[in-house]
């Protein structure tokens, strides 16, 4: 009864958050272009769909996934060796990223606009290879950027400066990266920050800083998310240059 009771006031606070998407959408096709909406019916349906599976979807990382995180790093902590919560904290960065449907997505884009511009050959294989080089790529430099992270928490170093450092690094690579990977790069730290990543590594960094004597769950718990999307554009533009 009570899990019922929390999928309904779940179910009604998504609603509540797809509302003014609905609303914009609304006004623009039928005040700005005034042209009926096509497939009425359809799109209703997909919407009902989306509602639900964004409610259930919550309900699943607050049950599921938010727990797991947190407890594992409760358990790392209390066993005090920081070699096994590192290669923990590398293992869930790569897993979340390249299980990341999105970045499986732009992968397989970015392969095709590289065999269709000849910076690859025109072949399945090729563009397999090319897609799977960039998705390993980027999920190792998830992987770094979560240990990282860790080793931040358990230092206690201030997160702005080594964002400040980390960003100077992304512009020192933009200036030798070549062109073609320079948008793929940037656009493969944003892809990293989706529905799979955010959940475990932000549970991750909230548990360890909660698990941590001198820490601060608000303070020193997140800002792993940050390192997630920066490190990749500095990969991928290093993977570029090696090709």
């Amino acid at each position: 009864m009570r899990l019922l009771k929390r999928l309904f006031s779940s179910l009604a606070n998504s609603a509540r958050d797809l509302l003014p998407i609905v609303l914009v959408i609304a006004f623009f096709q039928l005040v700005v272009l005034q042209q009926p909406i096509p497939n009425l019916g359809t799109i209703l349906i997909g919407s009902v769909l989306v509602l639900l599976g964004l409610t259930l979807f919550i309900e699943g990382l607050n049950l599921g996934l938010f727990p797991i995180g947190e407890g594992m790093a409760w358990d790392f902590a209390r066993k005090g060796s920081l070699t096994w919560l590192l290669l923990f904290a590398f293992a869930l960065g790569f897993g979340t990223t390249v299980a990341e449907p999105a970045l499986i997505k732009i992968a397989q884009e970015a392969a095709n606009v590289a065999a269709v511009g000849g910076m690859i050959e025109n072949t399945a294989h090729a563009q397999e290879e090319y897609a799977q080089g960039l998705r390993y790529t980027v999920a190792i430099s998830v992987g770094f950027a979560i240990v990282f992270g860790v080793v931040r928490i358990v230092k206690g170093w201030p997160v702005e400066y080594l964002i400040i450092g980390g960003y100077l690094g992304v512009v020192l690579m933009t200036a030798i990266a070549p062109k073609e990977i320079i948008g793929i790069a940037y656009d493969s730290g944003g892809v990293t920050t989706s529905t799979v990543t955010v959940p475990l590594v932000t549970a991750l960094g909230v548990g360890l800083a909660s698990s941590i004597k001198g820490r601060n769950p608000m303070t020193d718990g997140f800002g792993l998310i940050a390192f997630a999307s920066l490190t990749p554009m500095i990969f991928v533009m290093g993977y570029g240059l090696l090709l």
